[in-house]
């Protein structure tokens, strides 16, 4: 079995990379088992330099808020700002404290600097503005979205003033509430306010899209993009916050399903862009139908790759990665009837295998899935190999 591994494993490069799909994705994904640790994060940084210097890549998207993430956009474009103050505003779930965001930015401003605009890297989150605990208010892209039209649109247009705005929003506290996370009772998603800003949002993301040939001319494309992805974020939330106040049982399930649909939403917009590297966790980016356990029900939607997917097909690309441990995590040496196990067997670095050649080298051990210590890891599955395109494997994953 090492043999046969050690025969099909390659260096995390951006040739071997491209060697498994017909001709170059314009969305390339990769995938990780857990969040917090840095291990994959660099290998994504690296390679990430590598299609950017070989392939033409120009964009990286991360499992982070769209809306901050434009404030990152900026600082590695035009040096806007402060580093500091970029990452820890310009990332959501704790990515702004790692050391490889750190780099990866970094990395990014000195690669744009003296750079025309059309030849600079960009970077872009692709989550919604959420959190596990709570969704932010739509103040922020409802408002920015009101101040694109009223700026350069008949204000006779215009469905409502930026005082009719403050008003239904009123405080954010009243969106951001964490226990409504648990407590449907406890979601402003359905107050009559909330009601009315579903409509409006609807009707200014309406007049942004009826008026895009002016509004392209007098700002920039990339103003309008901005312009829409404020739209896009201001009826998610809404939409979002609409289901936090749900108390059917289907609550978690559609909840989890409307994040991943932002997503897709968004990547589905920078695929337009051009070649775009994606880096999440496995579950947002795999084909197969995504699931976990919360609340002690079984939870299944479809994740913002597997709807990428169905839109871009062989334009779409996923690379899972997995672990072999993890050991202050409690995660040992895995069973060698794993595939992490007939992975691990083969004693290198980082590697790259393709995913259907894995399939071939475990078929005679029909390799069950690895059962994990620890909750924030999520194992490989060997049924969904076939729908994999390649497989990323870190042989011991250290704590940072």
């Amino acid at each position: 079995m090492a043999n046969d591994i050690k025969d099909i494993a390659h260096a995390v490069e951006a040739a071997s990379v491209m060697g498994l799909f017909a001709s170059p994705p314009r969305m390339l994904t990769l995938g990780e088992p857990t969040h917090g640790v840095d291990a994959p994060l660099r290998l994504r940084n690296a390679l990430f330099r590598q299609l950017v210097e070989e392939e033409g890549y120009r964009t990286i998207a991360v499992e982070s808020d769209c809306v901050a993430g434009l404030l990152v956009d900026d600082y590695v474009t035009t040096g806007s700002g402060a580093l500091d103050d970029v990452l820890e505003r310009g990332f959501s779930h704790g990515l702004g404290a790692s050391a490889a965001s750190r780099e990866l930015v970094r990395w990014m401003r000195a690669f744009n600097a003296g750079r025309p605009a059309c030849d600079q890297v960009r970077f872009a989150g692709f989550d919604g503005p959420l959190e596990m605990a709570w969704a932010a208010s739509p103040r922020e892209t409802l408002t920015a979205l009101h101040r694109t039209l009223a700026d350069h649109v008949d204000p006779g247009l215009i469905p409502c003033t930026p005082e009719t705005l403050d008003r239904l929003l009123g405080p954010d506290g009243r969106w951001t509430d964490p226990a409504a996370m648990l407590d449907p009772s406890a979601s402003f998603g359905r107050s009559a306010e909330a009601g009315e800003l579903r409509l409006l949002a609807d009707d200014l993301g309406a007049l942004l899209h009826a008026w895009t040939p002016h509004l392209i001319t007098v700002t920039s494309r990339d103003a309008f993009d901005r312009a829409l992805l404020q739209a896009r974020a201001a009826s998610g939330l809404l939409r979002y916050h609409y289901w936090m106040a749900d108390s059917s049982s289907s609550r978690l399930a559609r909840l989890t399903g409307l994040r991943d649909q932002m997503m897709a939403d968004n990547l589905l917009a920078l695929a337009e862009r051009g070649p775009v590297l994606v880096h999440a966790h496995n579950s947002h980016l795999q084909r197969d139908i995504s699931s976990m356990r919360m609340g002690g029900r079984r939870l299944e939607w479809w994740s913002a790759g597997a709807i990428v997917n169905s839109r871009l097909g062989e334009a779409y690309g996923f690379l899972a990665t997995a672990f072999g441990t993890m050991r202050h995590q409690g995660v040992d040496v895995p069973p060698p009837d794993t595939l992490e196990g007939a992975l691990y067997a083969f004693p290198a670095g980082p590697c790259l295998v393709d995913a259907s050649e894995l399939a071939a080298a475990v078929a005679a051990t029909d390799p069950v899935r690895r059962a994990s210590p620890y909750f924030g890891y999520a194992p490989l599955d060997p049924a969904h190999l076939a729908r994999i395109d390649g497989v990323v494997f870190i042989r011991d994953v250290p704590e940072d």
